[in-house]
């Protein structure tokens, strides 16, 4: 799908502790190292493990092209002191009014609220004026699902996934927020 050139996307979110920003190549160093991370990659279901070489830059160039511009966010803290890079959270338009949530978070900064302040920052800005959001989060991680309730989403259902870096797939659960 190809993302809505007519949509004003914010450059920047404030989200607290830091802005959630557009990537830029820059990031590269900070991602191979938090992404490349195996706890990080299974609680995915894209990024694989070991990441293969290129595969960082090449994430990096789709996300500051056209077609996916402004539904990928850095979330940077170097204002408030924190790391340039604490995570990666987007957004994957999906259609009539709908979008899928996804977030990472480097695992220094897990358990501090990061996630969440990142999650609230993008329901409340609505960079693609949504009407719906959905996220899903694997059975095995508890803390990502706690994120998206204290967000305001609410339990879907239960569903699977193929996780790259698992190597097969991986029991889900859904949730839902209406906008």
């Amino acid at each position: 799908m190809t993302f809505d050139q007519s949509i004003a996307v914010p450059d920047a979110i404030a989200a607290g502790r830091f802005v959630l920003r557009p990537l830029r190549p820059s990031d590269a160093g900070l991602i191979m190292l938090y992404a490349g991370d195996r706890r990080v990659a299974e609680a995915t279901r894209s990024i694989p493990h070991p990441l293969p070489p290129g595969a960082v830059e090449a994430f990096i160039a789709r996300a500051m092209s056209g077609e996916t511009r402004g539904t990928i966010w850095a979330m940077d803290g170097a204002a408030t002191g924190l790391s340039e890079l604490l995570g990666v959270i987007s957004l994957k338009p999906m259609d009539r009014g709908q979008s899928e949530v996804g977030f990472w978070v480097a695992p220094q900064m897990w358990n501090t609220g990061i996630a969440s302040e990142a999650v609230r920052a993008l329901v409340g800005a609505n960079p693609l004026g949504d009407r719906t959001l959905f996220a899903e989060v694997f059975q095995d991680n508890p803390g990502s699902a706690k994120v998206l309730t204290n967000c305001g989403f609410e339990y879907l259902g239960d569903a699977e996934t193929f996780s790259v870096a698992r190597g097969g797939r991986v029991p889900t659960w859904t949730y839902v927020r209406k906008m």
